[in-house]
């Protein structure tokens, strides 16, 4: 899952929320330093990550794309995953789309001293280019893989990407749509049952 599904997923506790943002960029011990909530979101997003990496549908959707970027292909599948929740949104939220992102949006703001620093590098265009709302946009989903062969260790696979894409649209769609729910009932009842943290979290 990426960045959209991850704030879906943590209900509407705006600590919460911005916990599991910040999910990939705490490391070791610091998660130490947030307020209870922020915590749960950290921990949220792990749980996420490892239910969608072990899920068999999520893995169907990996293996067909590992031709283009062999074990970067998960990545590809979070941020397909994640154009497929912004296209269909209205499915999973009486909330306008633009609304919940531009909430999110002011939820950041007000805690940008919080912000590991990595990821204020990462939030500033972050925001400004709506990334949560052009994921509904396949034209903007290949604007985004460029950009991680840029800037990250994946390789610049994008078009043997998109044609994989392409050719099995509907197929990675079914999966999206089989998958999502479950994970939502999931992290629902995390969220139910979630109490504060008593043990460092790996990673």
């Amino acid at each position: 899952m990426n960045f959209l599904a991850h704030i879906y997923l943590s209900g509407e506790n705006e600590d919460i929320q911005f916990g599991n943002y910040i999910g990939d960029f705490v490391k070791g011990k610091h998660w130490t330093k947030y307020n209870n909530d922020i915590k749960k979101g950290i921990l949220l997003h792990r749980e996420i990550d490892s239910y969608t990496d072990s899920h068999p549908v999520v893995r169907n959707s990996i293996k067909r794309m590992r031709p283009a970027y062999g074990k970067y292909a998960g990545a590809a599948i979070d941020i397909l995953y994640d154009h497929f929740l912004a296209k269909y949104w209205n499915n999973y939220s009486s909330k306008e789309l633009e609304d919940f992102v531009i909430d999110f949006h002011y939820t950041i703001i007000e805690r940008l001293g919080k912000l590991p620093h990595k990821a204020r590098r990462f939030t500033f265009p972050f925001i400004k280019n709506k990334r949560l709302i052009c994921y509904a946009d396949l034209n903007c989903f290949e604007d985004v893989l460029q950009k991680m062969a840029i800037y990250t260790s994946m390789p610049d696979k994008v078009k043997d990407a998109m044609l994989i894409i392409n050719q099995n649209y509907n197929s990675f769609y079914r999966e999206f749509e089989t998958f999502f729910p479950e994970i939502i009932e999931y992290t629902r009842k995390i969220r139910l049952n979630q109490s504060m943290p008593q043990s460092n979290p790996k990673r």
